[in-house]
């Protein structure tokens, strides 16, 4: 008696599982659509974050050198988690009669390629999150109008930037960015 050609028992196994496969995505693209149910997912929806100006504070005042600390605080409405990936900003100073420019920052940063590490921060749905960065001045004795400000003991503040984010994956969703204007 003659064997068959061992090749035909694989042609015969691959051909079974394609037709299981098959039944098997049928059946589950019609369970869906049978429920009133659409194949195609929505796309994610995401509600803008909000940023408001915590805190400024001044920690130490010179003539060579005065250093400030300011937090932002981020609220997340989203029923997900949201990453923060970068929030840019220029603080402001007044002490009622002109506004002057302190400085500009950001906090995080926004990957660039597939070396870089990235730094951002994740809001826990419907949580907060406060962001601090120390700003240093230079010098800041060498401008008699800034100092005044600094040594001031109620000074107003300002800050104005954005805040660039998305969903809980790096991958999901789309990235937005929202221009933030708060004062304190």
């Amino acid at each position: 008696m003659k064997s068959l050609n061992p090749k035909i028992y694989v042609v015969a196994a691959i051909a079974i599982m394609i037709g299981i496969l098959g039944v098997i995505y049928m059946m589950t693209s019609t369970a869906n659509t049978a429920d009133g149910g659409s194949t195609q997912e929505l796309p994610n929806q995401v509600e803008s974050i909000t940023i408001t100006l915590e805190e400024v504070s001044i920690l130490q005042v010179s003539s060579r050198a005065a250093i400030l600390e300011i937090q932002f605080k981020l609220d997340n409405p989203n029923d997900r988690s949201v990453i923060a990936q970068l929030l840019q900003y220029s603080l402001y100073g007044s002490d009622g009669s002109e506004e002057f420019k302190i400085a500009s920052g950001q906090i995080g940063s926004r990957p660039e390629g597939m070396v870089d590490g990235s730094n951002y921060y994740t809001l826990l749905s419907n949580n907060s999150v406060v962001l601090k960065d120390k700003i240093t001045l230079e010098f800041p004795g060498n401008d008699l109008e800034l100092m005044s400000l600094l040594d001031s003991s109620n000074p107003n503040w300002r800050a104005e930037g954005d805040v660039i984010f998305n969903l809980s994956s790096m991958t999901s969703g789309q990235e937005n960015v929202i221009h933030f204007e708060s004062t304190l």
